[in-house]
């Protein structure tokens, strides 16, 4: 696996590997040679995934909705783990909340914007301790608009898409080489692509292969797929009137 300057990558943290693009990641960086550090809130999946990957491996429990605990259970991933080259941030929920029901709400923001960005805190502090590092986060074609059926959702991917660039932009202006990559995919078909109507629904694994993609070419931004990559450029220009009927 080729990185800049010949340098190997060889140990990662993935947060929220428990399932979905997560699950899908560490199995193919594994399978790389990659040592992976794996946190989720279900601890018993992770073991279950852990039974099945080739390389080194360690897991702790992290439930990124609680921001106190999360410091401590990265510094012990990146004990276990005997430091980190990546870190990726694949956490997420959401929901169709045309009701505007206020825990739904809230859910979204704890996991999406307030965990996020402790997770990424701290893996900025502990790269710019080591000079050098990958921060990849996982936000969405829906961070271009508004959502008139999930509005927390869309605005917390926006929120995440905008702190990952002004964090790369802090890290330029401290000439740290520190790679900050934006995944923005379309619709996946985990637990959380909710609604009807739903299509082009992606496999996690090929979102999954497709960041590792962008990892390994270290892109600041990458929309997954390419047909998601089309509609993106659509709504980005899509009158009000027009996309508000959407």
């Amino acid at each position: 696996m080729n990185y800049r300057d010949g340098l190997m990558m060889k140990k990662a943290i993935i947060i929220g590997a428990s399932s979905g693009i997560g699950l899908e990641l560490a199995k193919i960086m594994s399978g790389d040679g990659v040592a992976v550090g794996l946190a989720a809130r279900r601890t018993n999946l992770l073991e279950d995934l852990r039974k099945t990957l080739p390389g080194k491996s360690c897991a702790v429990y992290m439930d990124i909705s609680k921001t106190d605990g999360i410091e401590k259970a990265f510094g012990d991933l990146l004990a276990e783990l005997g430091g980190a080259d990546l870190v990726v941030i694949s956490s997420g929920t959401g929901f169709v909340n045309p009701g505007l029901d206020w825990e739904k709400e809230k859910d979204t923001v704890d996991v999406n914007v307030s965990g996020f960005m402790k997770v990424m805190n701290c893996a900025v502090k502990y790269f710019q301790g080591k000079g050098s590092g990958h921060i990849v986060g996982i936000s969405s074609i829906g961070a271009l608009r508004g959502g008139h059926d999930a509005p927390a959702y869309n605005a917390s991917k926006a929120f995440i898409s905008n702190y990952m660039e002004g964090i790369r932009c802090r890290m330029r202006k401290e000439n740290l080489d520190i790679t900050v990559t934006d995944i923005r995919p379309g619709l996946v078909d985990t637990d959380m692509a909710k609604g009807e109507g739903l299509f082009w629904l992606i496999p996690p694994r090929v979102v999954a292969s497709g960041i590792y993609k962008a990892i390994k070419k270290k892109k600041r931004v990458k929309y997954l797929t390419t047909r998601w990559w089309i509609i993106a450029m659509i709504i980005k220009v899509l009158p009000h009137g027009l996309y508000s009927r959407l």
